[in-house]
């Protein structure tokens, strides 16, 4: 029998944590509730959840300065964390995804949405194994075996190879499959503060990647960024 996931929903409107607590409850997660940041990171601590849901305007301490504070902590640098934004709000969106958030969900929130979204991230929990490290230098992410010494890829016995920024790129996202990537947080991981440069770089280097590897592995979340897909 698999064990129990375990939901921490962060909120503080009572209603809405009695709402969402009893749709989840009822797909048989493991259900805790906290009315704030602060009250979050005590509960967090204490219960190490499988998937945090994260709104983000909220008192004492709102949902991005819990995400950035979970995240600096190496309890929580692996656990999903789904925020609720406001429709709409693309920029809180963005800032959401930027300080760590996995997955976002607008308000008004519907329970059959949430429900999928979080499935989705329990997937991605399952899945930890895609990326494997075989030595200091080597990983595999489905059929590609990634050589961080030599910067190139091999798949099924061909090296395929990559510049440095799209070798960059590719290990970037390779950090957490299925996580979106902003353009915001590409340009500073990627080219650095002191680099301009402009959205058609990075979809350039985004479509040379698909040419080398293969379409199936870089996806595109429309106006927000890229991640890389969920393989078999």
């Amino acid at each position: 029998m698999s064990e129990v996931k375990k939901i921490l929903l962060v909120d503080d409107e009572p209603d809405i944590l009695e709402f969402l607590s009893y749709n989840l409850k009822k797909e048989g997660y493991e259900v805790y509730t906290a009315e704030n940041g602060v009250v979050a990171m005590v509960v967090a601590e204490k219960i190490k959840p499988d998937v945090i849901v994260l709104d983000v305007m909220m008192p004492a301490m709102d949902g991005i300065e819990t995400c950035r504070r979970l995240r600096k902590n190496t309890d929580f640098q692996d656990v999903m964390i789904l925020f609720l934004t406001a429709r709409e709000e693309d920029f809180t969106q963005i800032a959401a995804l930027e300080v760590g958030g996995d997955d976002y969900v607008t308000k008004p929130i519907r329970p059959s949405i949430l429900v999928s979204r979080i499935k989705a991230l329990m997937r991605r929990i399952e899945k930890k194994q895609t990326v494997e490290v075989i030595e200091e230098n080597l990983i595999t992410y489905g059929d590609l075996l990634i050589d961080k010494e030599k910067i190139n890829v091999i798949k099924n016995g061909q090296v395929i190879d990559l510049t440095k920024k799209e070798f960059e790129l590719l290990t970037l996202l390779l950090v957490r499959p299925g996580k979106v990537y902003t353009r915001e947080e590409i340009f500073f991981k990627i080219w650095g503060n002191d680099v301009i440069v402009g959205d058609r770089t990075i979809d350039v280097h985004i479509r040379k990647l698909r040419e080398k590897i293969g379409e199936n592995y870089i996806g595109t979340v429309k106006g927000i960024g890229y991640k890389i897909e969920a393989v078999n």
